[in-house]
């Protein structure tokens, strides 16, 4: 009984030592600690100021001007949909002023999707590598796209990469296999059939309703498989 109760004693003295260290602590960097918690407050507010805001209203602000570009888009008039005209701004000007945003962000994919289609391929990389997207299938287009305009620029290796970003990014049967393919063609050209192979394969394997799987073992037999 005496054991417990010396025990029960030196838990009671380790206790009170423990704070009296941190009492002395806090005494000792008290202005410190007022710094720091202030700074962190401070951080926070400007955080939330900065998000609800500027972010917000003027992310609002440029999805307001994104449907004139967009419908320029879908009816093919690429050019207005680029620069816009008189009376809209086109995604450019959206890509440019109003980064950050989801906005800004959407402009810059569209910006660099039509700089590729019309063979500016270094400025397409540009914009496109911007384009922070939400969508998992769009960021893998985007992905896929900044590979097209490396590969036009016969620099595979960086092709390869972000061919194989793009596969990463999202496993679905739209693109998965069409970047599956791109990947293994610049396998081809760099000489490595194994890894080539492997793209094909798993085409075959785990994609087999997608269009790339119908003509996939003309590309296999083609690297030995």
């Amino acid at each position: 009984m005496a054991k417990k109760k010396n025990q029960s004693e030196e838990t009671i003295v380790d206790v009170q030592e423990v704070y009296s260290k941190t009492e002395r602590y806090v005494d000792e960097n008290r202005n410190t600690i007022i710094i720091v918690a202030a700074l962190l407050v401070a951080l926070f507010a400007g955080y939330f100021a900065f998000t609800r805001l500027y972010l917000m209203p003027k992310n609002e602000e440029g999805m307001n001007l994104l449907w004139k570009a967009e419908y320029w888009y879908e009816i093919d008039s690429l050019n207005k949909a680029l620069v816009g005209n008189e009376s809209y701004y086109g995604f450019e000007y959206i890509a440019d002023e109003y980064s950050g945003t989801q906005a800004g962000e959407l402009a810059s994919y569209y910006t660099g999707i039509i700089y590729m289609d019309q063979g500016d391929y270094a400025m397409a990389i540009e914009y496109l590598k911007d384009a922070d997207l939400d969508d998992d299938l769009t960021s893998a287009v985007a992905k896929g796209a900044i590979g097209d305009c490396y590969l036009e620029l016969r620099n595979y290796g960086d092709a390869l990469s972000y061919f194989n970003d793009a596969i990463a990014e999202s496993d679905n049967l739209l693109t998965t296999p069409i970047y599956l393919k791109k990947a293994g063609l610049v396998h081809i050209e760099n000489g490595d059939f194994d890894k080539a192979l492997a793209n094909f394969e798993r085409i075959k394997e785990d994609y087999p309703s997608s269009t790339e799987a119908r003509s996939i073992d003309s590309y296999i037999a083609r690297v030995g498989g």
